[in-house]
């Protein structure tokens, strides 16, 4: 998440009634009207600024499984940890449509059996992440995220299926504190307790999963490589963690409530 720059933010928090920002020039034009005594008349436009299409704000968390990539990894889970309440109210009563996301590389054909895009990648090349320590002689592959982010992408769709999208804020929540890398847990059987301790359908999930070892298109991360595509004024995603609200990518730190 790119980071806002701090300069001015001082002044901004002297700012205490509502406010609206707006270019020099047409401060400048509004002054110099206000002096000549013209009657002046301020219409504010807030369309961008509600919920669209559908009376819903829509928006997109661009993350990862892997929670062994330093501060970057941290501060994706304090989100999900912090916002998940919130969340899931807002997503109950109607107010927003959540999808998460996960950015996914491929390995280029020339190289597909290379050492490292055996270890990085599923699916013969076609869906890739990096080694999550950097070291490809210890710990968990690339490939083993790649299959994390896949359960939880198919988490999502199963629990959306059945009516209760929200269900993957419990379950990214539950597998980051139950299956962390530190703790040698980070597998299939551990994202299954948890998947069952939610009521969800494993069967469902594993279907979705496939078999990470076939020699084709897994039709759920052909998806997501298909999304990190910008469209409009999006623009393709390219960093994590992303929020994409209204179609729009924010700027700024990520933030983090605290109750």
């Amino acid at each position: 998440m790119d980071n806002p720059e701090d300069t001015g933010t001082k002044h901004l928090e002297n700012i205490t009634i509502p406010s609206v920002l707006i270019t020099k020039k047409l401060g400048e034009d509004l002054k110099k009207s206000a002096e000549n005594g013209d009657m002046v008349s301020v219409l504010l436009d807030w369309r961008e600024s509600l919920p669209h299409p559908d009376e819903r704000v829509e928006y997109e968390f661009w993350t990862n499984s892997n929670d062994e990539c330093g501060p970057k990894c941290d501060m994706q889970m304090d989100f999900v940890k912090s916002f998940r309440g919130t969340a899931q109210v807002l997503e109950q009563k109607g107010y927003t449509q959540f999808t998460p996301h996960y950015i996914t590389w491929y390995c280029p054909e020339a190289f597909t059996v290379s050492k490292q895009c055996k270890s990085q990648c599923i699916n013969h090349g076609r869906y890739c992440a990096p080694d999550p320590e950097q070291d490809f002689s210890k710990g968990y592959d690339g490939k083993d995220v790649v299959v994390q982010n896949l359960h939880q992408v198919c988490v999502f769709k199963v629990a959306n299926d059945t009516g209760k999208p929200w269900l993957w804020w419990d379950y990214v929540h539950d597998f980051a504190i139950r299956c962390p890398m530190k703790e040698k847990k980070y597998t299939h059987e551990c994202a299954s307790h948890v998947i069952k301790s939610l009521g969800l359908d494993l069967d469902k999930i594993n279907k979705c999963v496939g078999d990470p070892e076939a020699d084709e298109e897994n039709p759920i991360l052909k998806a997501e490589q298909d999304a990190q595509i910008g469209h409009g004024k999006r623009g393709d995603v390219t960093i994590l963690p992303t929020l994409v609200v209204n179609n729009r990518q924010y700027r700024g730190c990520l933030p983090v409530f605290h109750h």
